[in-house]
């Protein structure tokens, strides 16, 4: 309920305003329910071209980076992990500035090929590339070692960063700025096709990961006593990082790095209801995707007719919602 009335809110607030009587005229004029049209053709134009892709890929965004946090958290028993714990963002940066730099030079067929969604392609490559490495380095005799995972997530993290430092430094004063704005994430190149493409990456994991919740219950006693269950764990392990590397690869490569969402959702979930992946995993998917398009109106609205990156908001949002979160639990000696 909480996500639809987000939706709606979202989709008729702007600086073309909409009510909510001409939304669902619009919409049912659209598919031809009626045959009145009550509203202004411009602001049938802003909400279909504009409004409802926007809304839509913020819902896919937040909901594939929730569930993929909550899923990373149950998998590595960490309240901590999120998806750039493993690389994934960290990779995309780097190749989303690697694109941004030299693109004119080293990545010149790849912008003839896909030209504006260059910089999608490239973020999603380097996402993949670097959560691919991370697991090769944990694996030995055929099984991944969660500690190796880690470790070796935060190593390549650093080395990825290192070299953004270094493009960083070599760039011009229009590459830091198209940095700045990449790294703190937008959503203002909505549209119908990047819905359309993010659809499969993000609903794939979607329609997947709950499926897992009871082998992630079962992880939380212990990878041993799992197995002991009949728990397959290696094949577990593959399937979520594939799947969350698959949303949030695709997500950042979108949207640019968005932070915050990944790690607090779960936890407002455990701390609201319960621990139980099975109600942990799809509540944070909805959640996630109410407060990303909320944080996206902010973004949008709070400075017209400038607009925020909404890794700002994010930011300014979450840090204070973890701290919270931080003090309750040691409160409840949890920690």
């Amino acid at each position: 309920m909480l996500l639809l009335a987000v939706i709606v809110v979202s989709a008729c607030v702007g600086a073309v305003s909409i009510t909510f009587n001409e939304f669902w005229a619009i919409l049912l004029h659209q598919f031809g329910v009626s045959s009145t049209n009550h509203f202004d053709p411009q602001q049938e134009a802003v909400l279909l071209a504009l409004r409802i892709p926007r809304v839509l890929l913020g819902v896919l965004i937040g909901a594939g980076l929730a569930i993929s946090g909550a899923s990373l958290q149950g998998l590595f028993r960490n309240p901590l992990a999120e998806p750039g714990l493993i690389g994934i963002s960290s990779g995309a940066s780097l190749f989303a500035v690697l694109m941004i730099v030299l693109g004119a030079s080293l990545f010149h067929n790849l912008q003839a090929q896909f030209g504006y969604y260059a910089l999608s392609v490239a973020a999603f490559t380097g996402a993949c590339l670097t959560t691919f490495l991370v697991y090769r380095i944990s694996v030995h005799r055929g099984k991944s070692n969660i500690t190796a995972l880690l470790l070796a997530g935060i190593a390549i993290n650093a080395l990825a960063f290192a070299f953004v430092g270094l493009m960083t430094y070599l760039a011009t004063d229009e590459q830091l700025r198209n940095i700045t704005f990449w790294n703190l994430g937008s959503l203002g190149g909505a549209s119908w096709e990047s819905v359309l493409t993010l659809l499969p990456f993000v609903g794939i994991p979607l329609i997947v990961l709950p499926f897992m919740a009871k082998s992630l219950n079962a992880f939380a006693l212990g990878e041993t006593q799992a197995s002991h269950m009949g728990i397959r764990i290696n094949r577990v392990k593959s399937a979520v990082i594939i799947l969350s590397t698959m949303a949030v690869g695709a997500s950042v490569a979108v949207s640019g790095t968005i932070g915050f969402i990944g790690l607090i959702i779960p936890h407002i979930i455990r701390m609201l209801f319960s621990a139980d992946h099975r109600l942990v995993i799809p509540a944070s998917a909805l959640l996630g995707a109410a407060v990303l398009t909320l944080a996206d109106l902010l973004a949008r609205t709070i400075v017209a007719p400038a607009e925020l990156p909404i890794g700002i908001i994010t930011a300014l949002v979450g840090a204070p919602v973890f701290i919270y979160i931080i003090i309750t639990y040691h409160r409840k000696k949890l920690f």
